[in-house]
């Protein structure tokens, strides 16, 4: 099953910057295959259900990986199975609006 999610991983007791946490959880999303797109709170993600999830997870172990002690994260996910849409599908077709 395909989803788009938007994902923001926010990295607690590393100080005010995240940007090498969000670049290095960016680079897993890339390495897993996903198509990604960075905005500026998040990530929008999309591909398989069996690939985005486990991605995911693997983000949060990097991060922490990294020294983070505590990540807090948001996550918001669609699927449809009526037909197929992709994240340039949805912008376009509000733009076209």
């Amino acid at each position: 099953m395909k989803v788009i999610a938007d994902l923001c991983v926010v990295p607690i007791g590393v100080g005010v910057s995240v940007s090498k946490y969000v670049t290095a959880c960016g680079k897993v999303l890339k390495e897993a295959g996903l198509k990604t797109k960075l905005h500026a709170y998040g990530t929008n993600i999309e591909g398989d259900w069996d690939v985005v999830f486990p991605a995911i997870r693997r983000c949060h172990e990097v991060v922490h990986e990294m020294g983070a002690p505590r990540i807090t994260t948001t996550l918001k996910f669609g699927t449809r199975i009526d037909k197929t849409q992709t994240m340039d599908d949805k912008v376009t077709s509000v733009q076209n609006s």
